[in-house]
């Protein structure tokens, strides 16, 4: 089958790789559309490291061809997504309600991100295949009357995204900030209305993409090339700084401004994946005393989680198919990656169909 293969800091490359073989509680996957994510750019620059020779990838849509022994309830050819993190849902981290550090069965120690297996520790799904561990809790059907393209923002950037209003608690009334408004943010101010932020303040340097925040939810927008956005947010909360900062893009000034931004007591909800230092300026805790909360997230995955995001999908209630601003076949997946690691030609994500 073809793969994109991670080859060392600056090279992916399409290759060719044997379809892997399926064992017990294994799903094998036809992919008919996948994406790349901005962590597939952080591990092509080298900023996240992984193995040479793995397949990158971690966001499935596609059909089941073939089933492991023990895995029931589901058949050939049917309609599936995958959670982009895949626990197992019976070692500790997942049994104490952690699912997406899941550490695998048995395993006495917890690892962080350690639910992140696809094109991490195991072979993604930039392919024609993928093999899927403890697929009885992770493969989730299709509704007939969804697309793939409908559904493909499920898998992570959908669910990363709403965590970052779902663990920051956006209660109903609240003001809420989402600094940037890629992917992960414009899902996180869809995630934010959702939950019942009445004012709810989107954060980026691109107009277009402030264009769609507004149809994700966002009342007011604000492009930092044009004003300060610290002073601007100040000045719509009458000083007051708001209740949840949700940080999108994983910068410190991103951070940090969120930090800037965020009232006594409110909470700053992380979804960057960061490289190099994090700092926290004493002055923008109040020295530690602010009874502030600063919470990290990694994409909540698993079937449950994904039979929800399908709902929302199914609902109407939100529409993500505007994220999808080019499509590539598996074929031109370097030039795919050339395209989006470059951020040309307003691409938002890309599906990639073999």
């Amino acid at each position: 089958m073809k793969a994109a293969v991670f080859v060392k800091p600056g090279q992916i490359v399409l290759d060719e790789k044997p379809v892997p073989e399926v064992g017990p509680g294994q799903a094998l996957v036809k992919i008919t559309t996948t994406t790349i994510c901005g962590t597939d750019v952080h591990i092509l620059k080298g900023e996240y490291p992984v193995k040479p020779g793995l397949t990158i990838g971690h966001e499935p849509v596609g059909v089941i061809a073939e089933l492991g022994v023990g895995v029931t309830g589901y058949q050939l050819g049917q309609r599936v997504i995958v959670g982009a993190i895949t626990p197992c849902g019976q070692c500790y981290a997942c049994l104490d309600n952690h699912s997406s550090q899941c550490g695998g069965h048995g395993t006495g120690g917890w690892k962080a991100i350690g639910g992140w297996k696809f094109g991490n520790t195991i072979d993604g799904t930039q392919a024609e295949y993928v093999l899927v561990p403890d697929a009885v809790a992770n493969l989730e059907p299709i509704p007939d009357d969804l697309t793939d393209e409908q559904v493909l923002m499920c898998p992570d950037i959908m669910s990363t995204g709403f965590s970052g209003a779902e663990n920051g608690k956006v209660k109903i009334g609240d003001t809420v900030v989402i600094f940037a408004q890629g992917p992960i943010g414009l899902c996180a101010t869809a995630g934010a209305k959702l939950r019942g932020a009445t004012r709810i303040i989107a954060v980026d340097g691109i107009n277009e993409r402030l264009a769609i925040s507004r149809r994700m939810g966002a009342d007011v927008t604000i492009n930092f090339r044009e004003k300060d956005p610290i002073e601007e947010i100040m000045k719509i909360t009458d000083g007051k700084g708001v209740d949840v900062a949700i940080e999108a893009l994983g910068t410190q000034q991103t951070f940090e401004s969120c930090l800037r931004v965020l009232k006594p007591g409110g909470v700053l909800s992380s979804l960057g994946v960061y490289s190099g230092k994090l700092t926290l300026p004493a002055d923008t805790i109040a020295a530690g005393l602010a009874d502030q909360t600063i919470i990290t997230t990694l994409c909540p995955g698993g079937k449950e989680r994904m039979r929800r995001l399908l709902n929302v999908v199914a609902s109407g209630r939100v529409d993500l198919k505007p994220l999808v601003t080019h499509r590539f076949k598996l074929d031109d997946i370097e030039a795919a990656y050339d395209l989006f690691a470059n951020q040309r030609d307003g691409v938002l994500k890309i599906a990639i169909t073999p």
